[in-house]
């Protein structure tokens, strides 16, 4: 499964539309997010999807908050007291069943947003207090109905480990669901989880413990289980944050398999670059560029399609800052 099989077309991504310039916000402006429409964008097809007007409500119109009723969360539109908490339920429900016709490998929400915000949104008390903060109600049955879709906040991606982390997720989910798409044999899903190797092992190596094992017994298995827990447990490895250590470990792993063949002053190097990437003095992408060099010229079969060396595109450099 090499990395350039990854992306014939465009990824589908859906996203909140103020932030591809859309002037769909309370206040008729939009948040228009370069990173999103100029660079990612030469990638993903973005799918826009903005609640609040899909509702029915106005361009401009009067800001809504999440209010806190006895025991229930609820979209408030205070300066006309209107409760738009059923409208806002019965649409998401209809929204996401078309969403899944859309063959999405990720989604993106504007933060803070009643609707959107995917944490950390306000949430009042009916005498305009705040009493807690949490999740927006669109953002919440999308997360509740796309378990393992790989969803970011816009603000969160301004930090390059959750950047680099969110993206790989994305054209993982993508990679995945092309295997899902095909008429995969139980060959294939060993194919792919054995190309996704020590991209889970920078990740989780427990979790690459567990997928091993269930792909091992994967023929005791009823396939559409099989899919749905390897799907499952293959995603909540991939959300957790790649650290130095472990990317760490996963280089040294690496030149296990031809750092004989180097020569002594080749082999220090390597390692010094290595041990500069653990204490933080290089990014990631100077030891790792080394050790794709010796990959290449040293024709090591096993590695060169290993998913971890390109997990997304290179022009994107997201390796340069973590």
């Amino acid at each position: 499964m090499p990395p350039s099989s990854e992306s014939d077309r465009p990824l589908r991504i859906g996203v909140s539309s103020c932030l591809l310039g859309e002037k769909v916000r309370f206040d008729g402006g939009h948040k228009r997010d370069r990173f999103l429409t100029d660079t990612l964008g030469r990638y993903f097809e973005w799918v826009p999807v903005c609640p609040e007007v899909e509702i029915g409500l106005d361009i401009p119109r009067p800001t809504l908050r999440l209010e806190r009723h006895d025991d229930q969360i609820r979209l408030i539109m205070p300066k006309e007291n209107r409760d738009l908490t059923a409208r806002i339920v019965s649409y998401s429900k209809k929204r996401l069943a078309a969403l899944e016709g859309e063959g999405l490998s990720g989604y993106l929400l504007k933060r803070a947003s009643p609707s959107c915000g995917m944490e950390r949104v306000r949430i009042y008390r009916p005498d305009g207090h705040v009493v807690d903060k949490g999740r927006g109600l669109f953002a919440e049955a999308l997360l509740a109905r796309f378990a393992n879709l790989p969803v970011e906040e816009e603000g969160r991606l301004h930090d390059p480990p959750l950047r680099e982390n969110w993206i790989t997720r994305v054209f993982a989910f993508h990679r995945l669901q092309s295997l899902w798409a095909s008429p995969w044999k139980i060959g294939d899903l060993v194919e792919f989880h054995a190309a996704h190797k020590f991209l889970l092992m920078a990740h989780s190596p427990a979790a690459l413990k567990d997928l091993g094992a269930m792909v091992a017994a994967a023929r005791q298995v009823a396939r559409a289980e099989l899919r749905a827990g390897y799907e499952a447990r293959f995603m909540a490895a991939l959300s957790r944050i790649a650290t130095k250590a472990k990317n760490a470990n996963v280089l040294h792993h690496l030149m296990g398999f031809f750092k004989r063949d180097l020569d002594p002053p080749s082999r220090r190097e390597l390692l010094a670059h290595v041990e500069e990437y653990r204490h933080g003095v290089v990014p990631l992408v100077v030891p790792l560029t080394l050790v794709a060099h010796y990959v290449r010229i040293l024709e090591v079969a096993y590695l060169q399609d290993q998913i971890y060396l390109n997990p997304h595109p290179r022009e994107l450099a997201l390796r340069n800052h973590v």
